[in-house]
């Protein structure tokens, strides 16, 4: 059985992203190759942002500190800790408001060769 504390996770990660030049770090909990569920511990720093990028498919995220903002071309959501949002399918921003961590989980599809 694997356990972690995302309260321990959180406060090392937050540490990381202070200290990097990207004022991100991360850190995948569960996934990888040969697993379709992936779960990823984010934390930014306050007003660092991850920039414009497609969806990666089905994804939720969830936030454990601080608050972020997404924004899409549809629109803006902002979330603080404890909220929940099922990501749209569609090129979005995430940017940390305040120190933030989040815990981002998706779903990968795989494509078996013909």
């Amino acid at each position: 059985m694997l356990s972690h504390s995302l309260v321990s996770l959180a406060d090392e990660l937050l540490a990381d992203a202070r200290a990097a030049h990207t004022g991100r770090s991360a850190k995948t909990l569960h996934g990888g190759r040969d697993h379709a569920l992936r779960q990823t511990l984010l934390a930014f720093a306050a007003g660092k942002r991850t920039g414009k990028h497609e969806s990666p498919g089905e994804a939720t995220l969830q936030v454990l500190r601080g608050k972020v903002v997404l924004s899409t071309d549809d629109g803006v959501w902002e979330g603080t800790e404890g909220e929940y949002l099922v990501l749209p399918a569609q090129q979005h921003d995430l940017e940390a408001v305040e120190d933030a961590v989040v815990l981002l989980t998706t779903a990968v599809t795989t494509h078996s060769e013909a």
